[in-house]
């Protein structure tokens, strides 16, 4: 959403102003103090670093682990990739998943999120596919459209050397398109299981039934999303002879041992991770936010971290929407991700956060699961989730890949026995959040004007749809009346 907003009164635009001034103002006082402190506190951090580290080696010990990917005997060209993309070692799923693979196991990999995933299921797919050398020869599953892309990104870059053929199948795009995608025999295929049914059923001479690899990723986001049924259908069509299937996913549940049962056979299970667990690097909090201030708290931590990314999560597409329109107007950057927006606006809010155009993502859990932007330095919930897996799956967006990174939940007086739930998951109690109340109570005025005026606007905007649908069905039924008469 557009940080101008129209029909509004001086008085409110003056006091708006007056506050995006002063939040800049505050802004580089506080970088200015925070590089004074990063300089004189670098030496100490670099000592902890080691320490963390050691005591990484330490627990890793206990398991078989790899120093390159040259110890996993794959075939030069895949080797050369990861060398080409920085990939240093094999992570702990990447050692543990990769070897068994390669045997051609059944796996059900289980590890934090960030930690590799996607490549320790790619690898060994790979690896087989260059001796293989078949047409849809593997066909990946992905909750989101968004996760599924990102998938077949990290297949194009292990696969670069290979000529691997991709092609992504997603709900919201042209299916013409896709069918002709289709046609050109691609070896791996990434799809949303929605649209690979469609296909399936209606796309002439597409068919896997010599398909050797399956691989569903986020497994239990995929139930959790009732693609149940769907994933019934294609099971069935799928060869069960001569097939491999991989289950992977940061979270598992008891819903996954009836997909397990279905698909696998004798899996070899490749955990790293507790059942519900967040990375060491990450420093989780919460702020206890009284009714009616969770706007001007959110603002006021958008101030105190300016300079950062941020990817703040909602509960709704309207508060979504609502909350990118309220950061633009007090001159932060922000953009919407939800799923009221087409797939070409799903990809373009996520391309101008990847590329540093805007520090701020506003989405709804669309944007939680998998998605890997490493640059991501705060998660904030502003409205907390009503699961325990949905809060792991959000705040693995930041401290990914060993880097550090910090979430803040906004709790308000209805959110108590959520965060509760969370905290007993995690087996600890999260920290609050140190804030100056003087100042969050000197922007409330501003920031709920502010708000208003988004709100307005977006009324505005919505009523314009509404009309313009409006239009659009009757000028249909007057075509429609007009062929009757013809008849």
């Amino acid at each position: 959403m557009s940080g101008k907003v129209t029909k509004h009164s001086k008085s409110n635009n003056t006091e708006i102003s007056s506050l995006a001034a002063k939040i800049k103002a505050k802004a580089l006082e506080n970088q200015k103090k925070l590089k004074e402190d990063e300089a004189i506190n670098s030496s100490d951090e670099e000592k902890g670093i080691i320490v963390k580290n050691n005591a990484a080696e330490e627990d890793a010990g206990n398991d078989e682990t790899f120093e390159s990917f040259t110890e996993l005997n794959l075939v030069p060209e895949l080797i050369q990739a990861c060398k080409n993309l920085n990939y240093e070692k094999p992570t702990p799923i990447q050692s543990k998943s990769i070897p068994p693979a390669l045997n051609g196991k059944d796996i059900i990999g289980l590890a934090q999120t960030g930690s590799g995933k996607t490549a320790a299921f790619a690898i060994p797919i790979l690896n087989s596919l260059w001796h293989d050398q078949l047409p849809y020869y593997a066909c990946i599953l992905s909750p989101t459209r968004e996760l599924a892309q990102q998938i077949k990104e990290t297949f194009d870059s292990l696969g670069s050397l290979m000529g691997v053929r991709t092609v992504c199948i997603v709900g919201g795009m042209n299916m013409m398109d896709q069918a002709r995608d289709l046609m050109r025999k691609p070896h791996i295929i990434i799809a949303t299981p929605g649209r690979l049914m469609d296909h399936l059923e209606n796309t002439r001479g597409f068919s896997l039934r010599k398909l050797r690899y399956l691989v569903m990723d986020e497994a239990d986001r995929l139930l959790d999303m009732e693609f149940g049924p769907v994933l019934d259908r294609i099971l069935k069509i799928l060869p069960t002879e001569g097939r491999t299937t991989y289950l992977f996913s940061a979270t598992m549940t008891s819903k996954i041992d009836k997909l397990q049962r279905a698909s696998l056979t004798n899996p070899v299970k490749c955990a790293v991770s507790n059942k519900y667990q967040t990375v060491d690097t990450l420093v989780q909090t919460l702020m206890v936010v009284p009714g009616g201030l969770k706007n001007t708290f959110l603002i006021y931590l958008l101030n105190e971290f300016h300079g950062k990314t941020f990817i703040i999560f909602t509960r709704t597409k309207a508060n979504a929407e609502r909350i990118a329109g309220l950061a633009n107007l007090l001159e932060f950057n922000a953009t919407a991700l939800h799923g009221d927006l087409n797939q070409n606006q799903r990809t373009g809010a996520l391309d101008l956060f990847k590329a540093g155009k805007r520090s701020i993502l506003v989405a709804t859990d669309v944007a939680a699961r998998g998605l890997d932007i490493p640059s991501v330095d705060i998660v904030i919930n502003y409205d907390i989730p009503v699961d325990s897996k949905s809060y792991i799956h959000r705040v693995g967006r930041t401290a990914r890949a060993g880097r550090s990174g910090k979430s803040i939940s906004l709790v308000s007086q209805y959110d108590l026995e959520l965060i509760l739930r969370i905290e007993e998951v995690l087996g600890k109690k999260l920290p609050k959040e140190s804030v100056d109340k003087d100042i969050i109570l000197s922007l409330r005025d501003s920031v709920d004007k502010a708000n208003g005026e988004v709100v307005m606007e977006l009324n505005r905007r919505s009523k314009e749809k509404a009309a313009r649908g409006k239009g659009r069905r009757g000028r249909m039924q007057s075509k429609e009346n007009m062929d009757r008469e013809e008849r």
